[in-house]
């Protein structure tokens, strides 16, 4: 079973291939999120989208505390390695690492930051999961279902910084998954969205066989 934890803004806890992976940890200055640091179980691996603060965010207390493996952009694993991570993968756009029995893939993201931005594919040859990063849609979403055929999609629909919920709602068109999950909203102002707006977007692109699941901070879907 993978199960899908809601950290708050664009952090999970996904346990996929007999592995607890974080993505984003940003936890600690996040006022939508239900826990701190020390609050996690074991982590087996983080991956980080790209070295923005409300992304990297905890990872490397994190990393040190449990023996973590980060994986992410080259630049980035550097960048945690250089404060104290002893297992980091650096990788690139389009690189697939295994780690036991599971796949990580790194993705495009169209976004800024001081390294390559990225969206990640987390797969067990059963589930993929796909967590788009900070990006707004771009059309090789297409190639990103085709190569990988994500179940489940988390895309951002905060606006400003990212999508918002009428450009994710193309994006789902694009990816085509299952199940799609919102994040990256409601943390600060500035992104405030109502994610039932991303619910109506999808109706009234007549999007069918995807269900959309908005989740509380600190909820978990299974699957």
């Amino acid at each position: 079973m993978t199960s899908i934890r809601w950290l708050g803004h664009a952090a999970f806890e996904i346990e996929i291939a007999g592995k607890r992976v974080l993505v984003d940890p940003f936890l600690s200055g996040n006022p939508s999120s239900p826990l701190k640091p020390e609050d996690l179980q074991h982590i087996d691996v983080i991956v980080i989208t790209h070295d923005h603060g409300d992304h990297f965010g905890d990872s490397v207390e994190i990393a040190k505390k449990h023996n973590s493996t980060i994986v992410s952009i080259y630049e980035t694993a550097n960048k945690a390695g250089g404060e104290g991570v002893q297992n980091c993968i650096g990788m690139n756009i389009g690189g697939t690492v295994k780690i036991d029995g599971l796949s990580i893939s790194l993705t495009p993201a169209l976004h800024s930051s001081s390294s390559n931005p990225c969206g990640a594919i987390l797969s067990d040859d059963r589930i993929s999961v796909y967590h788009a990063g900070d990006t707004t849609v771009f059309h090789d979403m297409k190639l990103i279902r085709q190569l990988y055929k994500p179940s489940i999609a988390l895309l951002p629909i905060g606006g400003f910084y990212t999508m918002g919920p009428r450009e994710a709602a193309f994006a789902t068109a694009l990816i085509k998954p299952k199940i799609v999950i919102p994040m990256h909203y409601n943390t600060f102002n500035v992104i405030k969205q109502d994610p039932e707006e991303f619910k109506r977007e999808l109706k009234r692109m007549k999007i069918r066989g995807v269900k959309a699941v908005v989740l509380k901070p600190g909820e978990v879907f299974q699957v």
